[in-house]
């Protein structure tokens, strides 16, 4: 690279491509560069000695974010096959300086949304001709698709598509494999750079930018700093950028017109770090797009010392073995064996991924796919997740995060997995503020899910996932303090202020009480009694009622005060039990099944609310059933809230069924509209359990029975629609029964309110069996730590119902 008329080495490459990634180490290793320019911001120039820390373990990414709006952001993510990656590595081992050239981050993001024309998704194989033809070119904007500029006639030309039907191939994947991943090492380590710098110039003088209007821009910013890098190391200089750009770093230009491109652009001030990559993040299954369909697979082919066919099916073999899939070293044999003799009838160098995966699908996996997606996802695209060193520039609230997360043993993943936590105990009560505190301050981590193993309010179950975009989330957060718990207050104190609504500062109180926020707790407080005293809508009051009482139950296992929320929410009861009445009448059906909803939210909750120390369980309860007979017997109420009302009542002991046959008697009889009766039918053997009750009391199953079948048929398609919905809920058991019930007809006395004797249905007994009740009753109180009481008279049909 030195003597007259010498020119700097351009290593044209595609990004992510592991054979690129070869052919730049052997370059490198041949020509021993004096400095190496590697496509990418400036200022990564500063964290070029991280590269090479021990700590520091690909995928990972350089991410950018602008210091006065941390949301906006780029991230420019290298993997272990990536060639500048390669380039950076070896120049560090070598003691070579490194610079960056590529346009600055400071720009990349003050021009982030400048474009008046979005750019559309990409489509299923990427048209972009940077990402085509060398991976994923230029930054990748922290929330959404490659920004690189607009389309010429709103189409992208594929650089790879158009060389691989010139090379007859119709897919320009398999042709990249066949001449540059299956592409053994030449005596001129040189030669394949050359050969793609002539396609690339040809390409360039027919399409121009290709779609990109940016490029000149960026391009321009490249030649001045190859021209000053040349000023200080001569000649011997090496530049890895995508082969998109080597034409253009070739021609000759002026430093007066190169900067004329750049004079003008918007910048912002910037920070940049080193954040953890995922080998998801850079498949386009995930929906990011950074250019490569199987990073796993390419991982593998950079890796592989030898036999990479061989290799890859023993990784296949064990990842199923792993699943308790039965599969055999002859099943290994015989997949290369298949894979090779596909790729000589396809005429390919050598077995490339559709072969390997062909050749598993059918030895392997016996020609299912189940087992083959599994393949696709663990190992073709894969879950590895990169690290970085401790040492890497980060903002405060960061470096808490990772404090915490290395004490609490809690180590982010990149495979997605349930954590199960005990309240009880320390370490998980500390794990699960540290969630809570994340999920207010917008960095999602975790998200909380149904236990399998209960419903206690002991027991948590998390499902974990660490995405790399959650590091701009975490610099996003920073503005709210240096550490998460100061942040998470000043978050939360920030909202209670901030709410318009309600519903909103009770959602925020149980966050707080979740998440252990003392401090914030007196603003949050505050700003809920002032909201709860000026809302007069008894749905807002009805909608906040449930999420301040389910606060209550955190205070024995969290051991936080919970008295003044307890005085806040009964006085938002006794509210709702005075407005609730009128508030139901002449509703549609939208409003009406929204109220139904209320109200079973808030039954749910005066019943948590009664075990609450402070508040007076007994008259609460009263006073609740009070304004359910209301509703009950309000005719200007929709009929699905008179019926879900009986229905409550009934549950709740404060109604015999004697006398909920009866008002069922009355709703369907003659005198009641179809619509208005069925709307009743629903309101009150709606939901899971109203088959049930219709199983095991068949006066009332004879009621819905005998009205039903004298609807009239220009009525019944109207009443149709609410009945289909009313008993689809029911599970497949309980309606079968019914429909046993229903087949077998009416039995002697079935359907008389108030009458002595009930027939019973198939397994049943006539009426209540009390002394079998009791038998039971001693196992349920020892299993809730209660007095065992006196046991039952020793009957041996007792004592088998009890052991059942």
């Amino acid at each position: 690279m030195s003597g007259p008329g010498a020119q700097p080495l351009l290593l044209g490459v595609r990004h992510h491509g592991p054979g690129s990634a070869r052919a730049v180490l052997a370059a490198l290793d041949a020509t021993r560069p004096r400095a190496v320019l590697i496509e990418g911001p400036p200022e990564a120039d500063a964290l070029v000695a991280l590269a090479g820390d021990t700590e520091m373990r690909p995928p990972v990414a350089l991410l950018a974010h602008a210091v006065d709006e941390p949301g906006r952001s780029a991230f420019w993510p290298l993997a272990e096959f990536s060639p500048e990656w390669a380039a950076l590595r070896w120049a560090v081992e070598h003691d070579v300086p490194v610079r960056f050239v590529d346009l600055p981050a400071a720009h990349v993001l003050a021009l982030q949304g400048e474009d008046e024309t979005p750019v559309p998704p990409a489509p299923e194989r990427d048209t972009d001709p940077v990402k085509a033809a060398d991976g994923a070119d230029g930054p990748l904007p922290g929330g959404g698709p490659d920004g690189e500029g607009d389309p010429v006639d709103g189409v992208r030309v594929d650089p790879l598509a158009v060389l691989a039907e010139a090379a007859g191939y119709d897919d320009p994947e398999r042709w990249w494999e066949d001449v540059v991943e299956h592409r053994g090492a030449g005596e001129d380590p040189l030669a394949p750079f050359a050969a793609v710098e002539e396609a690339m110039g040809a390409l360039r003088e027919t399409y121009g930018t290709g779609g990109h209007d940016r490029d000149p821009v960026r391009e321009a910013y490249m030649r001045l700093q190859l021209r000053a890098a040349r000023k200080e190391f001569g000649d011997e200089v090496a530049v890895v950028c995508g082969a998109w750009h080597v034409p253009a770093l070739r021609q000759r230009s002026t430093v007066t017109a190169d900067r004329a491109l750049l004079k003008g652009l918007p910048k912002v001030r910037t920070e940049m770090t080193w954040v953890p990559w995922t080998h998801r993040r850079l498949s386009r299954f995930s929906g990011y797009g950074a250019g490569i369909d199987s990073p796993g697979w390419y991982g593998h082919l950079f890796s592989a010392p030898d036999r990479p066919v061989e290799r890859w099916m023993t990784k296949v073999a064990g990842l199923l073995r792993d699943e308790d899939l039965s599969v055999s070293s002859a099943h290994v044999i015989e997949a290369v064996r298949l894979a090779e003799t596909l790729a000589v009838m396809r005429g390919r160098p050598l077995a490339g991924l559709g072969e390997t995966i062909d050749a598993i699908r059918a030895v392997m996996c016996e020609g299912s796919d189940v087992p083959l997606e599994l393949v696709r996802d663990r190992l073709i695209v894969g879950d590895t997740l990169g690290e970085v060193p401790s040492t890497a520039p980060a903002v405060p609230l960061r470096r808490d995060l990772e404090r915490q997360q290395r004490a609490l043993r809690l180590k982010p993943e990149a495979l997605e997995r349930e954590l199960e936590l005990d309240l009880r105990k320390e370490n998980d009560a500390a794990r699960s503020r540290l969630l809570h505190r994340l999920r207010l301050l917008s960095v999602r981590w975790g998200e909380p899910v149904a236990s399998r193993g209960g419903t206690g309010t002991f027991r948590e179950t998390w499902r974990l996932c660490w995405e790399p975009e959650l590091a701009v989330r975490v610099a996003e957060a920073g503005v709210w303090g240096t550490t998460v718990l100061s942040a998470a207050t000043a978050k939360a104190e920030s909202a209670a202020v901030d709410a318009t609504a309600l519903a909103e500062v009770t959602a925020l109180a149980e966050h707080c009480l979740l998440a252990d926020l003392p401090d914030a707790l007196p603003t949050v407080m505050k700003a809920l009694a002032d909201r709860a005293a000026l809302d007069t809508d008894v749905a807002h009051l009805a909608a906040a009622l449930p999420a301040l009482v389910r606060t209550l139950r955190y205070g024995d296992v969290r051991g936080t005060d919970t008295e003044a929320l307890a005085g806040v929410a009964a006085g938002l009861a006794e509210r709702i039990f005075v407005g609730l009445p009128p508030a139901c009448s002449a509703l549609d059906t939208d409003a009406a099944e929204e109220m139904r909803r209320h109200v079973d939210a808030v039954h749910a909750a005066v019943g948590l609310l009664g075990g609450v120390p402070a508040v007076d369980p007994e008259g609460l309860r009263t006073r609740w059933h009070g304004v359910l007979r209301k509703l009950a017997g309000r005719e200007s109420a929709p009929g699905v809230l008179r019926g879900r009302s009986v229905r409550l009542l009934l549950d709740e002991g404060a109604l015999d069924t004697d006398e909920a046959a009866r008002r069922m008697g009355l709703v369907l009889s003659p005198g009641t509209g179809p619509a208005d009766a069925a709307s009743w039918i629903e309101g009150f053997v709606g939901g899971g359990s109203g088959g049930l009750l219709l199983v095991h009391d068949e006066r009332l199953l004879a009621l819905v029975d005998a009205w039903l079948t004298g609807v009239p048929a220009d009525a019944f398609t109207d009443v149709l629609p609410l009945l289909r919905r009313t008993f689809s809920a029911y599970e497949p058991g309980v309606r079968r029964s019914l429909g046993e019930l229903v087949r077998r007809g009416p039995a002697a006395g079935r359907g008389t309110p108030g009458s002595a004797t009930v027939p019973a249905a198939p397994g049943f007994g006539d009426g209540l069996d009390t002394a079998r009740a009791d038998a039971v009753l001693p196992v349920v109180r020892l299993l809730l730590g209660l007095d065992p009481g006196p046991a039952p008279d020793p009957h041996p049909d007792h004592l088998v119902e009890a052991a059942a």
